[in-house]
Formats: structure tokens, C-alpha cells, sequence
């Protein structure tokens, strides 16, 4: 399943609204078949690992990091497909979330006398589907919000100087998952301070994410770098739209965060990287839409600066939100914390028990 889920990450940033999902068959101890869904709209990871496969895939076990579909979409249903191979068993990582497969591809491999194991690395198998999960149970984008701060607790001198608070691997690494989101976010002071490009630099086949400005007064040039085409403008509706989608800019009108996120969800961006600045960060989390964090720790001492958050504001520290499913590693010479605001999405409403009946 590890394998499976190596070749699920190749996929990463590439599937939305599909998730990505990868795929290997097994025979005899080796590894015969490998697979990842590319793009949506082509082959699922299940017909590609058959694919290299070929007849060694009769009799064979296949690991599969997502519930094999049982319905047509825009291709085949990939639980026919693993029939028609002759594997003799699926092992499963998650189920899927969808109401339209929910058990039922894993129905149709039992009903095809095929042994089916499920909820093998469950919990590694529905981060990588993190945002195609939030788009299927709440119809809007898993939002990550990521900064770098001191070891007192700054993002920037008073001046605003943050050039550079994380080392250079660190930064290295926010660039991969530039490449593994579907979209990066910054605020409109961002804009007007940098213009940053918000590129994907250093990372071998790695593409653009799409980058979201939010600017509800509309104040950030059309003409700006962060803008143009592939981007989205989130701004309220007495902003004029039409400077800005001459740029190829997509505008969208919306009041409030909730409503803004759902949008975006419809233009298929199932995840979002919130890099920009202590405003936006406090606007998201004041609005409980954070749900997961990433922060780099530098073994650094500034002094007065400025705050990662610009709110909300407290009085008690029983009021803080406490990150679940804490990690910690090194990054560089800096630490990089890990953590949920929000459980992953639904992974399965049925139990063990009932996942062995169905």
C-alpha cells in the first residue's frame, strides 16, 4: 500500500475534482503493475497498474488507495475492470466518500467472489484525498494556511522586512506543495506590498497552482503579476470586473469567506494554500475555515514585529485552538509543525463490522 501511495503522490495538484489515487498489482511477492490517475477525464490508477500488468494480474492482489468506482463517469468503472483482470483480491486504503460508489465498489468485487481488505493506511491515504474528500462532504476546498515566523513569534520586522524568516530548504519545500495544491492564496496587502508570482520554482515536472487573490474592496491593479491568466479575483460585487478578466482574471463576487471558499470549489479547486499574511490568516481562522496548519519555527530572535495572526483577538488561553494529529520534523535548521484544526473529511460512516457486511 505504501508503494500505492507513492504512486497516488504523482498526481498530486493534477486530479481535481478527482482525487488522486494510485494503484499496484501484486504477484508472488512482486510488483507487476503500477498505476496513478493522471488527469481527470483518463484512465483511473486501477487501469493503467492492470495495463502493465497484463495477464500476470490474473490471480494477483491489487492495492488501491481509494475505492475502486463502481458507476460509469468519464471513463468505465474500475471495479469491472479488476473483475474482468481476474484478480483474486483488492486491499483498499480508504473508502469513498462519493454516494455514488460508498461501498458499492467494494460490493461489486465481494459479489465477484474477489477478497476485499479494507482500511489499510487509512489515515496516510485520506490526507492525499484531503481536498477531493472536502469537495464530496462539504462542497469546498481543504484551506492550509502556512507562514514561517522567529522563535518569538514574528513573520516580519516592523518595517516588514520577512526576507528571509525560514532557510532554504524550508522554502524549497513550500514550493512542492505549491505543486501538490491546487490553489495558493494571499490577501490584497500581499499584492500591493510584493506582487509576488506565487510560481513553482525548483521542483523537477512540478506545474503552477492557480493563484486566488482575496481583495474585497478591489484595490490590488488588474495588471498585477499575482492576477492574469488561470487566476481568481475574490472581491465583493461593487468591484468592476471587467479590468481584470481582460487580464484573463476570474472575478468572483462574494460577501463572505464561507461563500467565496464554495466558489472556488466549483471552478474544481479542492485545496488551497493560504500564504498571505497575518490578515488573511486571521480572517480565516476567525471564520473557523483553517483546517489544516503548517508552520516553520526558525531558531531566530527578532523582537517587535509583526504577528502571524491579525486576529481573532482573546482573553483567556482556553479560548486557543488546539492542532490535532500533531507532527514535527526538521526542516533545514528551522522546525516544521504540523497539525488539524479540522478532522479529515469523512473517511467512512460505516464501521469495521459493517464494512465486512457489505
Amino acid at each position: 500500500m505504501r508503494a500505492a501511495l507513492g504512486q497516488a503522490a504523482r498526481g498530486l495538484g493534477r486530479t481535481s475534482p478527482n482525487p488522486s489515487v494510485g494503484c499496484v498489482v501484486v504477484r508472488e511477492g512482486e510488483i507487476v503493475g503500477r498505476g496513478f490517475h493522471p488527469k481527470a477525464g483518463e484512465p483511473h490508477a486501477e487501469v493503467f497498474a492492470l495495463r502493465e500488468a497484463a495477464e500476470r494480474a490474473r490471480g494477483a492482489t491489487a492495492y488501491v488507495t481509494l475505492e475502486p468506482c463502481s458507476h460509469f463517469g468519464r471513463t468505465p468503472p474500475c471495479a469491472d475492470a479488476l473483475i474482468a483482470a481476474g484478480v483474486r483480491r483488492v486491499v483498499v486504503a480508504a473508502l469513498d466518500p462519493n454516494p455514488r460508489v460508498a461501498g458499492r465498489g467494494v460490493r461489486k468485487l465481494r459479489e465477484a467472489d474477489i477478497e476485499v481488505s479494507v482500511g489499510v493506511l487509512q489515515d496516510e491515504a485520506a490526507r492525499q484525498q484531503a481536498g477531493f474528500r472536502s469537495l464530496i462532504t462539504r462542497a469546498r476546498p481543504w484551506t492550509v494556511l502556512k507562514y514561517a515566523m522567529t522563535l518569538d513569534g514574528t513573520i516580519a520586522t516592523r518595517s516588514g522586512d520577512s526576507r528571509w524568516v525560514s532557510s532554504e530548504e524550508a522554502r524549497t519545500l513550500v514550493h512542492r506543495w505549491r505543486d501538490e495544491l491546487d490553489a495558493v492564496a494571499v490577501g490584497a496587502q500581499t499584492v500591493l506590498t510584493d506582487d509576488p508570482q506565487l510560481t513553482t520554482r525548483g521542483v523537477p515536472g512540478g506545474r503552477d497552482a492557480r493563484r486566488v487573490v482575496f481583495d474585497r474592496r478591489g484595490r490590488v491593479p488588474a495588471a498585477a503579476r499575482t492576477l492574469g491568466p488561470g487566476s481568481v479575483l475574490v472581491t465583493s460585487a461593487q468591484t468592476d470586473p471587467r479590468p481584470f478578466e481582460a487580464y484573463g482574471t476570474t472575478v468572483i463576487a462574494h460577501e463572505d469567506l464561507p461563500g467565496a471558499l464554495r466558489a472556488l470549489g466549483e471552478l474544481d479547486i479542492a485545496s488551497v494554500l493560504l500564504e498571505g499574511g497575518p490578515v488573511l490568516a486571521g480572517a480565516f481562522l476567525e471564520a473557523d475555515l483553517v483546517d489544516e496548519v503548517r508552520v516553520f519555527v526558525a531558531p531566530k530572535l527578532l523582537g517587535a514585529g509583526q504577528s502571524p495572526l491579525g486576529g481573532p483577538l482573546h482573553d483567556f488561553m482556553a479560548q486557543a485552538r488546539e492542532l490535532q494529529g500533531v507532527r514535527t520534523e526538521t526542516v533545514g535548521h528551522d522546525v516544521l509543525i504540523r497539525g488539524f484544526l479540522h478532522p479529515l473529511p469523512t473517511v467512512s460512516t460505516l464501521t469495521p463490522e459493517e464494512i465486512q457486511t457489505i
